[in-house]
C-alpha cells in the first residue's frame, strides 16, 4: 500500500513539475520594408524586425507561443507555423483564405497556440504571395524539462537556413509570371542564413561563419526556406549524421550529403574531427526537371576551427544538379526512431489516389501567353486546379456553415486513367487543361487516410515537395514510374517509416503516405514550390469534430482578421 502511494505521489509530482516547466513565450513581429545588399546592389525587401532571416523562436515542448504581428508592409500578410500541428488551434495555422483572411497593411493580429507533442526543428514563414522569399525564420522546439534528446547532447546548435535571393521585388516577379502565363524569372543567388557567400560577386565580407572546437559535436538544424529549389548540402571534409527530419527523430543515418526540399528540415550532427582550418559548407540545387531554366550556382558558408591559421577554405564536391540517384538514396533510406510499439495505423478507412503535375489553360487577358502553345501554365491535383476564395476563409465557412466558399467534391481518384509517367502524354492535348475549383475532401474525425501521390509527365516530370498542414504523415514507400499496388505494397514499411510534414515525391514517380485525421479543421495540402501554388497545385481537407469537447474546434478568436 505504501509502495503504491509513493508511486502515485511520484507521478503526481512529475506531472506538476512538467506543468510548471511550461512557459508562455512571446514575440513581436514588426513586418515592413528593409534594405539589404547580399549581392552587388541594394534591394528593398519585406522583412521581420529588419532582419534576414527573421527572429529565431526558441520554445520547449509544452510551451504556449504568442506572436504579435504588426503588418507595416504594403502587402497583405499571414504567417504560417510550418509543421506545427495546431491541435484545436487551426485558426492560427496561417495560410491566407484557408484558415484566416490576411492581415492587411497597417493592421495587426496575435497568433497564440500550444506546442504539443513535438520536438526538433520547424520554421515559420509568410503564406501570402511570394513574400516567404524574405519573411521566414527558424522555430526550434527543445524537449521539456526532465527530458533529453535521444542522442548525446551536442556542444552547440546552429540553425542553417537555406534561401533564395532575387535582385528584384519578388511580388513583382510573381505578378509578372501570372500576368504573362509563363514561368517566373529564376533567383539570382542562394543564401545561407541570409548571406550568399563569397563565390558570388561583391561577397567577400558576406559569408556566414560558424566557429567550432576540435573534438566537439555540433547540431546543424538545416531548413530549406527557398521558394522553388531543392538543395544539396555538404560540409567539406566532414561526415554528417541525420538524427531528425521535420521535427521527428530518426534512426541515426550517416551521410556525406543532405538534400532538403522547400519546407523540409533536417537535423544533423557534425563532429569537429578534422585538422584545424576553414571548411566550406555549401549548397546547390537539385534540378530534377529536364530542360528547366534554373539558377545552378552554389552558396557557401564557412566552418572555422579555433586556432585555425588563415587559409582558403576547402570546398566539398557537391552532386551534379541532376543527380536523382543520390537524392533518392538519401530520401528513401531514412527511418523513424521508434522507442515503443509501432505507431503506423494498420486499418485504412479512406483510400485516395492523387495525381498531380502541370497543365495549360487559356489566357485571361490577351490572345496568347508565354506558356507552351501560347497558353498559360496551370497545375492541378486529380485534374482540379485549386482556386483560393477571396471573400471568406475556408475555415470560417466550415465553422459557421457558410455555403458557396468551397465544395466537398474533390475526387479521390483521377477522373481519367492514363499512363501517368509516360513522356508521350505531353502530346495529348486532352490532358492539358484542368478544371478550376475550390474543392475539398471531408474526412470523419480519427479516420485513417492513405494517399498515393502520383507524379504525371504532362509537360514534364519534376520532384514535387508536397506539404500537409496540421499533421505529420508516415511515408510508407516511394519509387519511380506508375504506382502498382500489387507490386509496390510489398515495399511498405509499417514498422518504422519516416515521419514528415513535407515529402519530395520522386521525379516521374510516386509516394504513399498515411495519417490519422485527428485534428478538426480545414487543412491545406499543396506543393511547396511557390511557383506551383498560385498555379493551383493544391487541395484541402475538412476534418470533422470528434465526439468530445477535447476533440472539437473552438470558435475563432474575436480579433481574427476580416476579408
Amino acid at each position: 500500500m505504501a509502495r503504491g502511494y509513493m508511486l502515485l505521489l511520484a507521478c503526481a509530482l512529475a506531472l506538476l513539475a512538467s506543468m510548471a516547466s511550461a512557459k508562455v513565450v512571446k514575440h513581436t513581429f514588426n513586418i515592413g520594408n528593409a534594405t539589404f545588399k547580399p549581392l552587388c546592389k541594394e534591394q528593398v525587401i519585406v522583412a521581420v524586425n529588419g532582419s534576414l532571416p527573421g527572429p529565431i523562436i526558441r520554445v520547449h515542448e509544452g510551451d504556449t507561443l504568442v506572436v504579435h504581428v504588426l503588418n507595416e508592409s504594403p502587402y497583405n500578410m499571414t504567417i504560417h507555423w510550418h509543421g506545427i500541428f495546431q491541435l484545436l488551434s487551426g485558426w492560427a495555422d496561417g495560410p491566407g483564405y484557408v484558415t484566416q483572411c490576411p492581415i492587411q497593411p497597417g493592421s495587426s493580429y496575435t497568433y497564440r497556440f500550444n506546442i504539443t507533442g513535438q520536438e526538433g526543428t520547424l520554421w515559420w514563414h509568410a503564406h501570402s504571395s511570394w513574400l516567404r522569399a524574405t519573411v521566414y525564420g527558424a522555430l526550434l522546439i527543445r524537449p521539456r524539462a526532465g527530458r533529453s534528446y535521444p542522442f548525446p547532447k551536442p556542444h552547440r546548435e546552429f540553425p542553417i537556413i537555406l534561401g533564395e535571393w532575387w535582385d528584384a521585388n519578388v511580388v513583382d516577379v510573381e505578378n509578372a509570371a501570372l500576368l504573362t502565363g509563363g514561368g517566373p524569372n529564376v533567383s539570382d543567388a542562394y543564401t545561407i542564413n541570409g548571406k550568399a557567400g563569397d563565390l558570388y560577386p561583391c561577397n567577400t565580407k558576406h559569408t556566414h561563419k560558424i566557429k567550432v572546437a576540435t573534438g566537439r559535436t555540433y547540431m546543424l538544424r538545416i531548413i530549406n526556406a527557398a521558394l522553388n529549389n531543392q538543395l544539396f548540402f555538404k560540409v567539406a571534409g566532414h561526415n554528417l549524421t541525420v538524427v531528425a527530419i521535420d521535427a521527428s527523430y530518426t534512426i541515426p543515418f550517416p551521410t556525406d550529403v543532405v538534400i532538403v526540399a522547400p519546407g523540409q528540415t533536417t537535423d544533423v550532427l557534425l563532429v569537429a574531427n578534422q585538422a584545424p582550418g576553414h571548411y566550406y559548407m555549401a549548397a546547390r540545387p537539385y534540378i530534377s526537371a529536364v530542360g528547366l531554366t534554373s539558377n545552378n550556382s552554389t552558396t557557401t558558408g564557412v566552418i572555422q576551427y579555433e586556432n585555425a591559421t588563415s587559409s582558403a577554405p576547402l570546398m566539398p564536391v557537391l552532386p551534379e544538379t541532376n543527380d536523382t540517384v543520390t537524392a533518392h538514396r538519401f530520401l528513401s533510406n531514412l527511418t523513424a526512431l521508434i522507442t515503443g510499439p509501432p505507431r503506423v495505423p494498420l486499418d485504412v478507412d479512406q483510400h485516395m489516389f492523387v495525381t498531380f503535375g502541370l497543365g495549360l489553360e487559356p489566357c485571361e487577358t490577351k490572345a496568347t501567353c508565354e506558356g507552351l502553345n501560347g497558353l498559360r501554365f496551370s497545375a492541378s491535383m486529380n485534374n482540379v486546379s485549386f482556386k483560393l476564395p477571396s471573400t471568406l476563409a475556408m475555415l470560417q465557412a466550415h465553422f459557421f456553415g457558410v455555403s458557396g466558399i468551397f465544395t466537398e467534391d474533390f475526387p479521390v481518384v483521377p477522373p481519367v486513367v492514363f499512363d501517368y509517367t509516360n513522356a508521350n502524354v505531353s502530346f495529348d492535348s486532352d490532358l492539358w487543361t484542368p478544371v478550376k475549383g475550390t474543392r475539398v475532401k471531408r474526412l470523419p474525425y480519427n479516420s485513417t487516410v492513405e494517399i498515393v501521390l502520383q507524379n504525371t509527365a504532362i509537360l514534364g516530370t519534376e520532384n514535387h515537395p508536397i506539404h500537409l498542414h496540421g499533421f505529420n504523415f508516415f511515408v510508407l514507400a516511394q519509387g519511380f514510374g506508375n504506382f502498382n499496388r500489387t507490386r509496390d505494397a510489398t515495399l511498405f514499411n509499417l514498422v518504422n517509416p519516416q515521419e514528415r510534414n513535407t515529402i519530395g515525391v520522386p521525379v516521374g514517380g510516386w509516394a504513399v503516405i498515411r495519417f490519422r485525421a485527428n485534428n478538426p479543421g480545414v487543412w491545406l495540402m499543396h506543393c511547396h514550390l511557390d511557383v506551383h501554388l498560385p498555379w493551383g497545385l493544391a487541395m484541402a481537407f475538412v476534418i470533422d469534430n470528434g465526439p468530445t469537447p477535447s476533440s472539437t474546434l473552438p470558435p475563432p478568436p474575436e480579433d481574427l482578421p476580416r476579408c
